[in-house]
């Protein structure tokens, strides 16, 4: 009788442990994707920031031509339970911001492109996408903690290797980014 009580009680932890396991995991998929929804709108938009550059930048093709690889390469499909794709994927988003970047510091050059209302209006809506982006982005940060924690740690570790529940990657900036910006590069 006591084995079965034992047995019993281990039967609850596991299953204890399993949904809390699952509900980690499934809360951070519901990060990465609201991730995804904030990309889509920058990746929708991209376009018509590309439109209207390209009537007054017509001798800036190499930049255009990278916002538009990484547009490409940042939409593409991937799996979302795979960690190694995610990491693949945050990173080409990573690349596409850093090439609009690129972008808008290049069209400070352009007086006319600066003034253009669509433009401004544009490029407006796009710094307002990425702040949801960064704002989506600490959630699924704080999601991946709390799921890393519960995979690394015991008993809940054991759990998760038999259920094949793994760690996603964190969304972490470039080393580059990290650095303190320089007033002299700038000025």
């Amino acid at each position: 009788m006591e084995l079965l009580i034992g047995l019993g009680v281990i039967g609850v932890i596991f299953y204890i442990l399993y949904v809390r396991l699952i509900k980690l995991k499934n809360g951070t998929l519901e990060a990465l994707s609201s991730i995804d929804v904030q990309l889509k709108k920058r990746h929708d938009l991209v376009p018509n920031i590309l439109t209207i550059a390209k009537k007054f930048m017509e001798h800036e093709e190499a930049v255009l031509t990278k916002v538009t690889q990484m547009r490409t390469i940042s939409g593409s499909d991937y799996d979302k339970n795979n960690p190694d794709e995610v990491a693949q994927h945050l990173e080409a988003n990573k690349q596409l911001q850093s090439a609009m970047m690129n972008l808008f510091a290049v069209a400070e050059n352009y007086p006319d492109l600066k003034s253009q209302e669509t433009m401004v209006r544009a490029q407006e809506t796009y710094e307002e996408v990425e702040g949801h982006i960064s704002a989506a982005r600490r959630f699924y940060n704080s999601s991946v903690t709390d799921l890393k924690n519960a995979v690394e740690i015991f008993p809940s570790s054991m759990v998760a290797s038999m259920i094949g529940v793994k760690a996603m990657p964190f969304f972490e900036i470039d080393e580059a980014e990290r650095e303190p910006v320089n007033a002299a590069d700038i000025l």
